[in-house]
């Protein structure tokens, strides 16, 4: 019988580089800024991505440093959600939105707001 390892930073979540840019744009080069992923119930079909800007780092959060520098706070309650997601920033003629590739998600409402897992 072997024991099998599992890394949460580097099997959490992948982050396009048009997602960092965006990130990175979005911070705007204040010091001490950061991104926090969370998930927060929501909507018809459960709960909703929650992306914020923070000054500090909440102590029970998993941090992750992009390639570009930004770092990303995820909230240790959203890791179950949020494991194997890639998150894309993508632009459909004017319209640029982050885009959640989650492969834990197995309902999603008409409108796109929300989501539910297994």
């Amino acid at each position: 019988m072997s024991v099998g390892t599992f890394d949460v930073k580097s099997e959490l979540l992948r982050i396009t580089p048009a997602a960092a840019e965006h990130f990175r744009r979005s911070l705007g080069g204040r010091e001490g800024a950061a991104v926090r992923l969370s998930v927060q119930e929501s909507g018809c079909t459960g709960f909703k991505y929650v992306v914020q800007e923070v000054q500090e780092h909440p102590s029970s959060d998993v941090e992750l440093e992009l390639d570009n520098g930004v770092r990303v706070y995820v909230d240790p309650e959203a890791i179950a959600f949020l494991r194997g997601t890639e998150i894309d920033y993508t632009r459909d003629n004017i319209n640029q939105t982050l885009k959640f590739n989650n492969p834990n998600v197995v309902a999603e409402c008409g409108c796109g707001e929300s989501f539910n897992v297994e």
